[in-house]
């Protein structure tokens, strides 16, 4: 396998990786004669991440999988996360994943059977009696979450105080911590992936549970019209993957 996936991440890491690249290729055994499919990532712990040179993460994973036992050649790449939906929309990739579905997503992309399905959470500092159920709260606190993603549109399109604009979880985690929101919407295996990593206690955090969303591979209407029975050969091959994890 050769790995050829750009990857761009906040400084602290890009100062580490210095725009390493890699891409990984299928096997080669099964359908030798079809094209490879391109789909772009995001590293996202423990979803999509970098471990030991190599590509891994759940999400990875069952997505790897599925095409494997399709027989279907691919690459993944792994790059910025608007830069993985511009280049789907554009056409330079047959995909991106994992994704939630929204509107701006879907006058391009088709979703597939949800890869992982997990909850979303509002974070804040032990001690906060903020309520970000209260319409009244949502201008008096300061709330973020990953800029340029579905979380962060949502809190726009809801009329919170939305303030920064963190490019990860990471720099969200960071923000939380100094003081600089008061409030943070994240994936609870995403945020709490992070805090271990920095030897936080996710126990410290007040936690109130928000919704559970489902993420997918977002497969371009493009694709979608080239090989219309793709996507459902897809979904069967993932939920046979996700079945063999129990």
């Amino acid at each position: 396998m050769t790995w050829l996936d750009t990857v761009k991440t906040d400084l602290r890491i890009a100062a580490l990786f210095a725009m390493l690249v890699y891409a990984l290729h299928g096997s080669p055994v099964h359908g030798q004669d079809r094209a490879p499919i391109r789909l772009a990532t995001q590293l996202l712990p423990p979803y999509q991440m970098i471990e030991n040179g190599e590509m891994s993460g759940i999400a990875v994973q069952r997505v790897r999988c599925a095409l494997d036992a399709m027989g279907q050649p691919y690459e993944l790449h792994m790059m910025d996360w608007s830069t993985a939906q511009l280049m789907t929309e554009n056409g330079d990739m047959d995909g991106f994943f994992v994704g939630s579905p929204n509107s701006a997503r879907e006058r391009f992309s088709i979703a597939s059977a949800p890869v992982v399905s997990e909850s979303l959470i509002w974070y804040m500092r032990r001690g906060a009696s903020i309520d970000p159920a209260d319409p009244a709260g949502r201008l008096s606190a300061r709330y973020s979450a990953k800029f340029a993603t579905s979380k962060w549109l949502f809190l726009h399109r809801e009329g919170f105080n939305v303030v920064m604009k963190p490019r990860d979880a990471d720099s969200l985690l960071s923000m939380l911590v100094n003081g600089d929101i008061d409030v943070a919407l994240e994936y609870d295996l995403i945020f709490e992936y992070y805090m271990r990593k920095r030897g936080l206690d996710p126990a410290d955090f007040r936690a109130i549970p928000y919704d559970t969303n489902a993420m997918s591979v977002h497969f371009s209407h493009q694709f979608d019209a080239a090989r219309p029975s793709f996507i459902a050969d897809f979904n069967t091959r993932l939920a046979q993957c996700m079945r063999q994890e129990t």
